[in-house]
């Protein structure tokens, strides 16, 4: 798994990324009650808004870690928001891409940098 200083994740098979926000950012968003997430077939560039999430404390963009196009889409969490709070980095995924650079993943974090990061915030 890699990560953005934006807090989102990526977990990539083959030329495929599953992408969701972290579990400090489901923290800090509070009860999410809507996501908007982008339609399947849509081109995404990294670091453009791709989704927006909205809870009881305010609508938050999430920005799309890499580029290339949405080849899926979480249905499960539009019909159930919570999800994302209750597994942010596993069922509460948003999005898969298929990657347009896959070389993008070089500029995204692992684990333990991203927690070196969250420490420092």
């Amino acid at each position: 798994m890699r990560f953005t200083k934006d807090h989102e994740w990526v977990e990539v098979e083959g030329d495929v990324a599953t992408v969701g926000v972290t579990a400090y950012a489901a923290e800090q968003l509070g009860d999410v009650v809507f996501v908007e997430l982008p339609a399947a077939g849509a081109a995404l560039k990294a670091g453009a808004e791709m989704a927006v999430v909205e809870s009881v404390k305010a609508a938050s963009d999430v920005y799309a870690p890499l580029s290339g196009e949405v080849t899926g889409v979480n249905g499960d969490i539009a019909d159930n928001p919570q999800t994302l709070n209750d597994a942010p980095e596993g069922s509460g995924w948003l999005v898969k891409i298929r990657l347009a650079d896959p070389a993008e993943l070089d500029a995204l974090m692992d684990r333990s940098a991203y927690e070196a990061y969250l420490r420092s915030l």
